[in-house]
């Protein structure tokens, strides 16, 4: 038989009113009874009834996450910490895949709003940027988070981590190992993560005197095919770089295979990093050196800020990153 919330009521010992404010996330339950009642709730395998819920009162405890990224594997570690903070609270997550160029966009999300009643949207990049949807959202009074917002101005919370300084830090390590012409490969202009890593190679250029060379950056657009694009290009120049860094590690993958195609050796005649540490970091040879994005733990940090009562101030919540240096670099990998 289904677990009921009585049956939760019961083996924690508080009354269903107690066990509803634990699961609506509500404030004024004591620790030790909210940790009781999310143990009974774990022995007994029970799973909120939505509808039931939902009549209760004026909440669908479902949510939305809004993406258009071009890379399979940020996708799904988005998806999977949205999930595993929801799940905490019994509320659904409704993951919709959206084209920012699209002139349906905003009656897309404005139909996804009215068909769900969604309690809240995390808005990723670059959506997170985009005026008219953040304009209709504020209008309509829709909670909203952003993930790695750019320089766009919006009452709400957010979640990121500081991508100038990881490619400042990137870029220095390539800087130490004796690299003076360090090719850049960008990613799509309109991602503001793109401009704010790109600022970081340039920092890190000037504070060892190097003017940036514009001979020696790419546009890409965060995907392999376009890292192989640039990487080739670059490769193709009389005084080539000895370095390149990719903004994300898709396009770094591409990078190496143009350096492949090349008969280069790596990393003795050209070192490649990237941006993210994906799964195929690990996976392609060498392995690459790159900045550990945690993207999961965005994501969680994410729904937690929206899933956050009503009256919690707006919060900018800050997520640290690691650069980790595989054999891409160096034949001295720490990582």
């Amino acid at each position: 038989m289904r677990t009921t919330i009585k049956d939760v009521s019961r083996e924690a010992g508080v009354s269903i009113k107690t066990v509803s404010r634990v699961l609506n996330n509500e404030r004024y339950v004591g620790t030790a009874t909210r940790e009781r009642v999310q143990a009974a709730v774990a022995a007994l395998h029970f799973r909120p009834n939505l509808a039931a819920r939902s009549l209760a009162g004026r909440r669908s405890f479902q949510i939305g996450l809004i993406c258009d990224n071009p890379s399979p594997y940020y996708v799904y570690e988005m998806q999977m910490g949205v999930r595993d903070r929801c799940e905490a609270d019994g509320v659904r997550m409704i993951a919709q895949p959206y084209d920012r160029g699209s002139e349906r966009l905003l009656d897309d999300i404005a139909g996804l709003i009215d068909t769900t009643r969604v309690d809240g949207l995390i808005l990723t990049p670059p959506i997170c940027d985009h005026v008219g949807v953040l304009e209709m959202l504020t209008q309509r009074g829709v909670r909203f988070v952003r993930v790695s917002p750019g320089a766009v101005t919006s009452p709400a919370s957010s979640t990121f981590i500081d991508n100038r300084a990881a490619a400042r830090a990137m870029t220095g390590h390539l800087l130490a190992g004796g690299h003076r012409r360090i090719g850049f490969v960008g990613g799509l202009r309109d991602y503001a993560t793109s401009a704010q890593r790109r600022l970081g190679y340039q920092d890190a250029l000037a504070a060892a005197g190097l003017a940036a060379d514009p001979a020696l950056d790419r546009d890409g657009g965060y995907t392999f095919a376009s890292g192989a694009a640039a990487g080739a290009d670059l490769l193709a120049m009389r005084d080539r770089p000895s370095a390149i860094f990719a903004a994300n590690d898709e396009m770094a993958a591409g990078v190496l295979t143009a350096a492949h195609r090349l008969g280069l050796r790596l990393p003795q005649d050209l070192a490649v990093a990237g941006f993210g540490d994906d799964a195929l970091a690990g996976y392609v040879w060498p392995p690459l050196t790159t900045i550990r994005q945690p993207v999961r733990l965005l994501a969680w940090n994410a729904a937690d800020l929206l899933l956050a009562p009503d009256d919690a101030p707006v919060e900018a919540r800050e997520v640290g990153f690691d650069l980790v240096v595989r054999e891409s670099t160096t034949s001295e990998a720490t990582a």
